[in-house]
């Protein structure tokens, strides 16, 4: 039966195999443990005594194959040896498969272990515990998984540290229940937590992983956690991370759907691509660190290839981008809004409805973290998707939310604001130039009559007289007395300064208007710096 080479330079703590040493190139050999009573390992010794051994095992026996080469084959035909005619299905009290390989397909789906040792395992190809009940599992500490590592329906009992373990492509729990606290450490490019149970406490520590949490259920908090730094084996080095390449090391959340996030914490995570939709008490997540967000597109755009315009700088979520490469007025996704995995289904996206709460349980859970800065762009957002939701928001509220959208973008741009006051009082100082201000200052005019010792005086103010052509009204006297007129409108102060009728109105609508662009302004400022 072919085995594949050795990779163990220095020889092993236990009596091994040294099946094929060479004293010039390799002195150890083949690393695998003796079988008891030969000097080769399972996967050297001959048919004869590897089928006598295989024939002495029994279901729920203790088993040591620490080194062992494993082909398919050979793995397949152990656990065979291993299956309890009661349930089918094989049984093994403690497994020790320390260092050992495994090529191929590794199953171990369904297989029933007390105690199972991998610790510095290599699998080559696909390894699947798919149904396995794992009920005092030691760990998989410094296993290596070139491909996939299937672990989904397994139950882990009594496991406390799961890894450190570095998969090529997927390691899967999905379905896996875990039933006591436990530390995960994994290097994968993938991560497949959907349907997890975690009935305790857990952590995991991850890199380069994208995570998949749907439908988790969670008993207990649960915190996901971005590692920077290399995972360290047991002899203090670092763990070898040469199957994923060089790749992002950060450590994105795909979805969160179904979960609830009152036990949910994440730290240093990319959510950029996250799915909430669906997820309940995300006004209690927590988020620790530096959690990244998908930014809104940048640059300058075209609206029908004439009006020039573009987006606000913000954090947004994916279900944003989504819904706006799906938009009515954009049958294609414009430049820097992703397309969602339903696109273009319509029918199968997160409606504007259910947006605007997701931002708004996202927003509570900033500002309970005190990160004013942040909830500030998720009100942004939610605000934006009522604003566009036609079925939901009735007319009336929708008008309000677009002027206070255009005058302030609600109430969080200081520059849209002070642009808009700006615009405001140039507006009516000159209107004041054109209709407010009279051409003379009136003065007041008294006629009296004397009788005897007695004056009887009656005082008249004529009213504001405007006078002249439109243009002879634009001068820079006129202009300089609008603005104190304005100016002292904006500030809630009476200028003092004669008004014509109509001047009278403008400087009305002046001291109403403008003053509220100020406050505005204002408090748009204050969310961008308040801690």
């Amino acid at each position: 039966m072919s085995t594949p080479p050795s990779l163990i330079s220095s020889p092993p703590s236990w009596a091994h195999c040294g099946h094929g040493a060479d004293p010039a190139n390799d002195q150890v050999g083949c690393p695998g443990v003796s079988l008891p009573g030969h000097a080769a390992c399972l996967a050297h010794v001959s048919e004869t005594d590897r089928g006598a051994y295989l024939a002495a095992l029994t279901p729920g026996g203790d088993i040591d194959h620490r080194g062992t080469p494993f082909t398919e084959p050979l793995l397949h035909a152990l656990l065979q040896a291993l299956r309890d005619p009661a349930t089918g299905q094989p049984s093994i009290g403690t497994a020790a498969f320390d260092e050992a390989t495994f090529t191929g397909t590794a199953k171990f789906d369904k297989v029933t272990l007390g105690q199972a040792k991998f610790h510095l395992a290599t699998f080559t190809g696909h390894a699947g515990f798919g149904g396995a009940k794992l009920a005092g599992i030691a760990g998989f500490g410094e296993a290596t998984f070139a491909s996939t590592a299937f672990f989904g329906g397994a139950i882990f009992a009594t496991i406390s540290l799961f890894g450190p373990l570095v998969c090529g492509e997927t390691v899967d729990v999905s379905g896996a229940l875990f039933e006591a606290p436990v530390t995960m450490e994994v290097a994968a490019r993938r991560l497949s937590c959907a349907r997890t149970r975690w009935a305790s406490t857990a952590t995991l520590r991850l890199r380069y992983a994208t995570v998949d949490l749907s439908d988790a259920v969670l008993s207990s908090p649960l915190a996901v956690i971005a590692l920077p730094a290399l995972f360290s084996t047991s002899a203090g080095t670092a763990l070898d991370e040469g199957a994923l390449g060089a790749h992002d090391v950060g450590v994105r959340v795909a979805s969160l759907r179904g979960v609830d996030a009152a036990y949910l914490v994440l730290t240093g995570t990319d959510l950029s691509t996250c799915l909430f939709s669906g997820a309940f008490h995300l006004d209690q997540l927590r988020l620790e660190g530096h959690c990244e967000f998908a930014p809104a597109p940048s640059g300058i755009h075209w609206r029908h290839k004439i009006w020039p315009y573009r987006w606000t700088r913000r954090r947004t979520l994916a279900e944003e981008h989504h819904w706006r490469a799906l938009a009515a007025d954009n049958p294609a996704p414009p430049r820097g809004w992703h397309a969602g995995p339903h696109h273009p289904d319509p029918g199968l996206a997160p409606g504007l409805e259910d947006v605007a709460a997701t931002y708004r349980q996202l927003r509570k859970a900033f500002e309970d973290g005190k990160n004013e800065p942040g909830a500030a762009d998720f009100y942004y957002g939610e605000m934006e998707m009522r604003r566009h939701d036609r079925a939901g928001v009735p007319a009336g509220e929708r008008g309000l939310l677009w002027a206070y959208w255009l005058i302030s973008g609600y109430g969080l741009r200081a520059s849209r604001a002070l642009a808009c006051l700006g615009v405001a009082m140039a507006v009516t100082v000159v209107a004041l130039m054109l209709w407010g201000l009279p051409t003379n200052t009136p003065k007041p005019h008294s006629v009296g009559s004397l009788t005897g010792s007695t004056i009887a005086l009656t005082t008249d103010s004529p009213d504001p007289v405007l006078a002249g052509s439109m243009y002879q009204r634009l001068t820079a006297r006129r202009a300089e007395s609008a603005t104190r007129v304005v100016v002292n409108s904006v500030v809630f102060r009476f200028s003092g300064q004669n008004l014509t009728t109509n001047g009278t109105f403008i400087e009305m609508a002046s001291r109403i208007f403008e003053p509220v662009l100020l406050v505005l302004a204002v408090l748009a400022v204050r969310s961008r710096v308040k801690r």
